[in-house]
């Protein structure tokens, strides 16, 4: 049985964080649109060591990359060889740094060929030639992701095929034999009716966690429902949250269902999520519910053997999805970590809303039995159209939060706007 926790706990506080932060810049970057932006890119940021790397494209388009070491205030900035199709925001980059330290980077899909390469050595900035991985549904790939497993062996996740026909396709990097495999050519199935839209994590004992919602059509109103799923054995397996083992590939007669959730909700697909210490998934995504018109925040969490759903309830301002293409959003999707101590369980929600004058925000949100959400500013300048990115992996292994932060403006349906280049920099969050 779910458990709604109870609005009457909810708490709203304002207070800043604005003088427990660092800002770094790194180079500017195009900001016609938010392809540099946008919530999915795993990663923008990355650490591997005391190395992190970071990637954006520059005003020309081209593929760049830096890193610095993690205590430096001045990036090493490499323009490649590379360039992406800059004008459609679905192209992001998408890094990742394997165990031996080699970066692996994926760029430019929108229902494109694979577009991938990995640096000539490690923790180098020089990428060698764009190379095939296991040669299986490489040729229709959207939303390219990089996962880092505990040991240093990556997964690839992406969709193959197109918004409302599609499925997800898991791919395995091997630092021995520096090799890709495929896990599997088709884990999600939409059927040919409907697509998912995922967002996924691994979490400190190396399990997998995967969630999405289900896509009808090309038509962003026709969002439905958040789904579960995760494997403890590096993707091989999937199971839900009971431990049943599902019968490959999942769809949405087979799927767990963590919320249901009705199409027309103003449901926002590719958010993100994240597991506790104790392998307990949140998931943060935003819609409307019903009987009211206003969008709001909400976190989905798996505590105690129940899915519960608690509705952060702090926005007001009213507005409607639908049609296909990047959307102008006042609000952008949000990202999730999350801290826990003790029984306490504490997650912070990261996001953007014209609201609030379009600076980057968190919403700290407190779980038990007396439940409380904070509300602060994290800076004090706005960011036009952007979407929360940050370095998972210094996350997970130091407890860190680093963000990366650009000002950009969008276009609705895959518009380019006439705007300047901007400053990439790096936000590291203090005080969490």
């Amino acid at each position: 049985m779910r458990k709604f926790i109870s609005f009457a706990l909810l708490v709203l506080c304002i207070s800043s964080y604005l003088s427990a932060q660092n800002m770094i810049n790194v180079a500017d970057a195009w900001a016609n649109n938010s392809v540099n932006a946008v919530v999915f890119r795993q990663n923008s940021l990355v650490t591997m060591a005391d190395t992190q790397f970071i990637a954006f494209y520059n005003p020309e388009g081209k593929l760049t990359l830096g890193k610095r070491h993690i205590k430096s205030k001045q990036f090493e900035v490499q323009v490649t060889q590379y360039t992406g199709n800059v004008k459609d925001a679905h192209n992001c980059i998408s890094i990742m740094v394997d165990g031996e330290g080699y970066l692996h980077v994926a760029w430019d899909h929108h229902g494109h060929p694979l577009r991938y390469a990995k640096s000539t050595q490690p923790y180098g900035l020089e990428l060698g030639p764009k190379i095939s991985m296991a040669g299986v549904k490489e040729d229709n790939v959207t939303y390219p992701q990089f996962f880092k497993m505990p040991d240093g062996n990556l997964v690839f996740m992406y969709r193959d095929g197109m918004s409302g026909r599609g499925n997800l396709v898991l791919q395995k990097y091997d630092i021995q034999s520096k090799s890709w495999s495929v896990l599997h050519d088709n884990l999600i199935d939409g059927e040919g009716q409907r697509n998912a839209y995922w967002q996924a994590c691994i979490d400190s004992k190396g399990t997998i966690h995967v969630s999405w919602v289900w896509r009808e059509t090309w038509d962003v109103s026709s969002n439905h429902d958040l789904c579960y799923a995760r494997s403890t054995d590096g993707g091989e397996t999937w199971e839900k949250t009971s431990g049943e083992k599902y019968n490959l590939p999942i769809n949405a007669s087979t799927a767990e269902y963590a919320c249901r959730i009705p199409q027309k909700s103003e449901l926002i697909n590719q958010t993100s999520m994240v597991a506790d210490a104790k392998g307990q998934p949140y998931i943060a995504s935003y819609w409307r519910e019903q009987g009211s018109d206003v969008p709001q925040f909400h976190l989905v969490s798996f505590q105690n053997g129940e899915w519960m759903h608690k509705n952060l309830g702090f926005r007001s301002t009213p507005f409607s999805l639908s049609g296909g293409g990047t959307k102008r959003i006042p609000i952008s999707r949000p990202q999730i970590v999350a801290k826990s101590k003790g029984k306490k369980t504490k997650a912070y929600v990261i996001f953007r809303d014209e609201e609030r004058d379009s600076k980057v925000s968190m919403a700290k949100v407190t779980l038990g039995k007396k439940s409380k959400v904070e509300v602060s500013d994290i800076t004090d300048f706005g960011v036009g159209l952007w979407e929360p990115s940050f370095d998972t992996e210094l996350w997970k292994e130091k407890g860190k939060l680093h963000l990366f932060v650009q000002k950009v403006d969008q276009v609705d349906g895959e518009g380019v706007a006439k705007a300047k280049p901007t400053m990439v920099k790096v936000l590291e969050v203090k005080g969490l």
